[in-house]
């Protein structure tokens, strides 16, 4: 199987934006005094990092950032007089920066950053419960900064996010699953830093009779992935929930799986979690279930890569393609960050390379094509 819509060898060696050669100038905007003199804090002493101010609230940052001109942005979720959600709106329209959300674990918390991820921020750090695990949170909050002063941001649209189909009456369409079938596939879907986003997108654009059952990894802190499926599910014509132990994989669904499990399939076609070592750094792991799914399914398989750093994915998406399945990667021109797509370009494992819009075609073509029956890796 060829490789498809590749650039130029040049393009797949060339860094997504040039390293930065000066500071990395950072706004802190959080309505607690101790979380703004600690996350400054940190962040001033890391090296290469800037904190060019602190805001003590959505409206305050809206007037700081033409004057600041910060390069990357950590917002607070739960704020006063104009809270993290609209502030970022206004951010996106206004001023388009990368912004990394810092958020409390409580449902509405929850639920507020993962549409606030797939609205533009580009990644989230949870707030710790305790101050003893103040260090941590820090490293992670740094990490990301630094992740996202290098990210694309494009700004919102209006009118860009689908909403459930429903019926005449109002209410939500109903979503019809299925088991699997003799020459059904298994569609594996993996994302990383701007993945919410990007998912977002991808899910809204399949249909709900695509004769595949889905697994979805999203690289996201625990406590969030709950959120972030009821958020797809209510985008998609699929059905799509949180993975639980034992759910079986149908026609029709598409499983998140939890953050801080790895997700597999066993030889009943039922999804196991555990929580082995981190691959990669990161659990849940795309390589995981890509492994787990081809192993399962062979050339039954299709595996999609979406915007992310690093390279997990990579090992999985080329078991796939030396398997005979298909393997569909973001472009570099609509990644946020655009490295784990490269390193499955640069493995040669890439089946198609397709921006964000035509993922989701890209994906019904590679499903619906003529393959071997699944029965056959059964």
């Amino acid at each position: 199987m060829g490789i498809r819509n590749l650039p130029p060898a040049s393009a797949l060696t060339a860094p997504t934006r040039e390293a930065p050669h000066r500071l990395v100038r950072v706004l802190v905007v959080d309505d607690s005094a101790y979380v703004r003199f600690t996350v400054s804090r940190h962040l001033s002493e890391a090296p290469g990092l800037a904190v060019v101010g602190v805001a003590g609230d959505g409206r305050e940052a809206l007037e700081l950032i033409p004057r600041l001109q910060p390069d990357v942005i950590t917002l607070d979720v739960e704020m006063p007089r104009l809270d993290g959600l609209s502030t970022l709106r206004e951010i996106m329209a206004r001023h388009p920066l990368p912004v990394v959300m810092l958020s409390s674990l409580t449902t509405e918390g929850a639920r507020e950053t993962v549409q606030a991820l797939t609205w533009g921020a580009v990644d989230v750090v949870a707030k710790p419960a305790a101050r003893a695990n103040i260090v941590a949170a820090m490293d992670e909050i740094i990490a990301k900064v630094r992740i996202a002063a290098g990210a694309r941001v494009a700004p919102i649209q209006n009118g860009s996010h689908p909403e459930r189909a429903r019926s005449a009456d109002g209410r939500a369409a109903a979503k019809r699953t299925r088991p699997l079938r003799a020459r059904d596939k298994v569609v594996v879907i993996g994302a990383s830093t701007g993945g919410p986003r990007a998912l977002t997108a991808v899910v809204a654009g399949l249909p709900a009779d695509l004769p595949a059952a889905v697994m979805i990894i999203q690289h996201m802190p625990v406590g969030f992935t709950r959120s972030l499926a009821e958020r797809l599910d209510a985008l998609s014509p699929l059905a799509i929930h949180e993975a639980a132990p034992g759910d079986a994989l149908e026609v029709g669904r598409a499983l998140v799986a939890p953050g801080g499990f790895h997700m597999a399939v066993d030889e009943s076609d039922r999804v196991t979690l555990n929580q082995n070592p981190t691959v990669h750094g990161v659990r849940p792991a795309l390589d995981v279930t890509m492994v787990s799914a081809v192993q399962r399914y062979g050339a039954g398989t299709v595996g999609v890569v979406l915007t992310g750093m690093g390279r997990d994915g990579t090992n999985g998406a080329q078991l796939i393609h030396e398997a005979g399945g298909y393997v569909v990667t973001e472009a570099e021109s609509s990644c946020v960050v655009w490295g784990m797509p490269r390193s499955v370009a640069e493995a040669g494992a890439a089946d198609s390379i397709v921006p964000l819009p035509e993922v989701a075609e890209a994906i019904v073509r590679a499903v619906m094509a003529d393959g071997i029956s699944l029965m056959a890796y059964r």
